[in-house]
């Protein structure tokens, strides 16, 4: 008996820690994530995105224990989401194991795990598989979907943040197609085959131009019984001018070239609402269709615990030019979910990678100055740009070479954006798996990843008529 509870003790010894707040709260923190003290400073990272990404591989040299949580086991290339939503890419093209990423970074520990909740006082997170202790906190959690507190909408449209947004959007789009063979009412045909997408943006701007080129290409050799003559794909924007942040000339080429593409652009309009069948924009007119695609706007997503005097409106966190969070000495925010509100950035940095990669990349030099001992250095983001496609030979690119705007459109932007792109895909295959569906579909006017699998969005039954007479 007494063997037996030694036995016990000593597991308990080794996989449990009980900490004390001023005597104010004890933990009892069973160790399920199995992660032991190595006697360096621990630093645990929320978030596998951009920044994140940036933050850990940037921190494989330093004397530090890094702790990389995320819900997935795989980093996605967001920008190239539209293309799988579109057929264009399969799934895994675009996403990286993360143990892959760093399996020979010895010093990193990778958990796949969600994060509840962080208990700044204790310098605790809470994750689904227990607690972690940490010495600094960096929050990279990103931004998630904003829809404005519209409920029927968050329920009804589709967004596109995530991997599986993307293949549920490819999902629903082919299957529509696949239920409209079924219908003889014109207004339910039309409810499938109509697609609108709201907001104006660079994911907008870039879906409309896909869906417009599976309309050109694609499906009239695919459903061949189907008029795509009817398939109508609007764009609504609520301002007065697409992609918000690039020059006047990029924006108006980018309407120049929807418009080329049949895309019917509605600008300074809202959606008020969407019950799964009809859209209802701000001024009363209708929109019928079986598919909304919200991309008009995001929102941070901060941990539960961080105090709400560090949140600005957006739900970001208040950083300073170190990036540290608002009250907070050894607690960061990098990335969408960080607002560094200076005089030259009064709504922060643009919630995009490459302020997300070049803060990551910062903060880990300062991490290492902070236990050296060393001053930190403030951040200076460097803007290298922006671009978007539209479609084939067909894209924008405001860009800054050597402190010198370079903007153009058209096929050099296209070709432009497709090298950049391709070359910050992560991993060798992925990048020759990428290379190759662009080719094909550039000589071959095919797109050869129409499947449907997995879960569709299908917010009303489309009544299909039974037909007397064998067909």
């Amino acid at each position: 008996m007494q063997k037996i509870f030694s036995t016990i003790w000593s597991y308990y010894r080794q996989n449990a820690l009980v900490l004390r707040n001023n005597e104010t709260k004890t933990y009892i923190m069973v160790n399920h994530a199995r992660i032991e003290e190595t006697g360096q400073k621990r630093v645990v990272i929320v978030g596998g995105g951009f920044g994140g990404l940036e933050l850990a591989k940037d921190l494989s040299s330093a004397n530090l224990q890094v702790i990389l949580i995320d819900k997935h086991n795989f980093h996605t290339f967001q920008p190239l989401l539209y293309q799988v939503a579109t057929a264009g890419l399969e799934g895994d093209s675009i996403v990286y194991p993360f143990r892959k990423i760093f399996e020979e970074q010895k010093n990193l520990f990778f958990r796949l795990a969600e994060v509840q909740s962080v208990d700044t006082a204790a310098q605790i997170v809470e994750t689904s598989i227990g607690m972690i202790r940490y010495d600094y906190l960096v929050i990279a959690t990103g931004a998630t979907t904003n829809f404005y507190n519209n409920k029927e909408i968050e329920s009804k449209a589709i967004s596109l943040k995530s991997i599986e947004d993307a293949l549920a959007l490819r999902n629903t789009v082919l299957s529509n197609f696949e239920k409209a063979l079924q219908i003889e009412d014109d207004e339910q045909l039309n409810s499938l085959m109509d697609f609108v997408i709201v907001g104006g943006g660079p994911t907008g701007v870039e879906l409309a131009g896909a869906l417009s080129e599976l309309r050109k290409h694609i499906f009239p050799k695919d459903y061949k019984e189907l008029d795509f003559v009817k398939m109508d794909i609007y764009l609504i924007q609520s301002g007065d001018q697409l992609l918000k942040g690039m020059s006047a000339e990029a924006s108006k080429k980018s309407l120049d070239f929807l418009e080329d593409f049949g895309v019917k652009v509605i600008l300074n309009r809202r959606v008020k609402s969407y019950d799964g069948y009809t859209v209802t924009l701000d001024n009363g007119e209708k929109l019928i269709s079986r598919t909304l695609i919200w991309a008009a706007g995001v929102t941070g997503s901060p941990i539960t615990g961080i105090r709400k005097e560090s949140l600005v409106p957006g739900g970001r966190l208040q950083v300073n030019v170190y990036n540290q969070v608002t009250g907070y000495e050894n607690v960061f925010a990098i990335g969408d979910v960080a607002a560094m509100i200076t005089d030259a950035n009064p709504q922060g940095h643009p919630m995009m990678a490459q302020p997300a990669m070049q803060q990551g990349k910062l903060l880990a030099h300062n991490l290492q100055s902070l236990i050296s001992g060393q001053p930190l250095k403030p951040f200076d983001y460097f803007d290298q740009g922006a671009m978007a496609t539209i479609g084939r030979n067909h894209a924008v690119a405001d860009l800054k070479l050597f402190s010198k705007e370079f903007k153009t459109q058209g096929i050099l932007a296209w070709v432009i954006w497709m090298f950049i792109h391709l070359i910050s895909v992560i991993g060798f295959r992925n990048r020759l798996v990428v290379l190759f569906n662009w080719l094909w579909s550039y000589f071959s006017y095919d797109k050869g990843i129409r499947l449907i699998m997995g879960d569709t969005k299908e917010n009303t039954p489309v009544e299909v008529v039974t037909p007397k007479t064998v067909t």
